[in-house]
């Protein structure tokens, strides 16, 4: 006979079963169909795409553009996505302490400051970066440094920084890397102090930052691991299993940017999107519906530059695309439990945003 036990869930009396399970057995056996149904048809698609003989045997047009874009995106994202997975089981093993005692106290201008410049300096994608960001939430980093963080990064990185050189020049990537920086900074500021008056939920893992002498430290922590070769992939396997709620969402970002690609033209792209606010709008509204790696979002934002003339809309697509990015609005409401922080990302962005990109357009004519 078994014991009727009070609820880990909620309080309400429950059976507990004989394998020992309050709540949590019923939940673990759910299935993510969002995870392993758009997962399962970005590899069929990318495998198709060899199997097809780079889609050239495909006679329907728009599955041959799905598969086309599966491979596209995956050889994008592949790299970023297992780095970031390896970062995150990184930032497991390093004592959280340590970790916020280089982000500074969550709140303060200098914490804000000091995750702004990390986001600009980690060389990862915009996907691999949300994978790290959301650990950073989980290690006790405020929302406004999370967000700094977040906003600084998703095309920063060296790789994509030297593509932007050779496509826009040196002149306006440096100024749009400025740019990015303040919006960050800024956003993050607002951010922390939205928390301060009530407005937004607090970071639950918050914790005060007691100062650590970084580099002994880290010496300790480093001689205190285990670094051979099963122990290291033990820790990928792990930051890859944390990552899942941000893959799933990186996953149904390729579906949908297949399904758009293959039944919505854009011969008109380079024709609508001009150095006109009516253009700028117009980029906005793309970026928020067209889902782009920051590998992918390069190439298109330079289009705009050159082929538009028009520097803003190309800030604006490299930013928005961030700011308005689903994969990283649900990614940052389902790690805070709280839709309010996830909407308000592009609520305080946007408006930078759009306003810098007016500016570089006047200033670009």
């Amino acid at each position: 006979m078994t014991a009727s036990t009070a609820s880990c869930c909620g309080g309400a009396a429950v059976q507990e079963s004989s394998a020992g399970g309050c709540c949590g057995s019923e939940s673990k056996q759910r299935t993510d169909w969002i995870l392993w149904g758009c997962g399962s048809a970005v590899v069929l698609g990318y495998l198709g795409y060899w199997i097809s003989g780079q889609g050239h045997s495909i006679t329907l047009p728009w599955l041959s553009t799905m598969v086309h874009t599966a491979h596209e995106m995956v050889n994008a994202m592949w790299w970023g996505i297992l780095s970031a997975a390896f970062f995150v089981g990184l930032l497991g093993r390093i004592p959280r302490e340590l970790v916020m005692s280089v982000l500074g106290q969550g709140g303060s201008k200098r914490g804000v400051f000091r995750a702004t410049l990390a986001g600009l300096l980690l060389d990862l994608c915009n996907h691999g970066i949300l994978m790290v960001g959301m650990k950073l939430y989980e290690r006790g980093a405020s929302i406004g440094q999370v967000m700094a963080f977040l906003i600084a990064s998703p095309w920063n990185s060296l790789t994509l920084t030297l593509i932007l050189v050779g496509l826009i020049g040196l002149k306006w990537t440096l100024l749009f890397i400025l740019a990015s920086l303040v919006i960050a900074w800024i956003s993050g500021m607002i951010f922390d102090r939205l928390v301060a008056t009530g407005s937004l939920p607090a970071n639950p893992y918050a914790t005060e930052i007691t100062e650590v002498a970084f580099l002994p430290a880290l010496k300790d922590t480093w001689r205190q691991q285990d670094w051979s070769l099963p122990s290291l992939l033990r820790m990928f396997w792990q930051g890859l299993k944390e990552s899942k709620m941000v893959l799933r969402w990186v996953f149904f970002g390729v579906v949908l940017v297949a399904l758009i690609r293959a039944f919505v033209p854009e011969d008109s792209f380079g024709v609508w999107f001009g150095a006109s606010f009516g253009g700028l709008i117009l980029t906005l509204l793309a970026t928020t519906v067209i889902e782009v790696c920051s590998e992918g979002s390069s190439p298109i934002a330079a289009d705009l530059f050159n082929r538009a003339a028009a520097p803003g809309n190309a800030f604006t697509f490299l930013m928005a695309g961030a700011a308005t990015d689903y994969t990283e609005i649900m990614s940052l409401k389902d790690t805070t439990k709280s839709w309010k922080i996830a909407l308000f990302l592009p609520l305080i962005t946007v408006p930078q945003v759009l306003l810098i990109g007016w500016l570089m357009n006047i200033a670009g004519v």
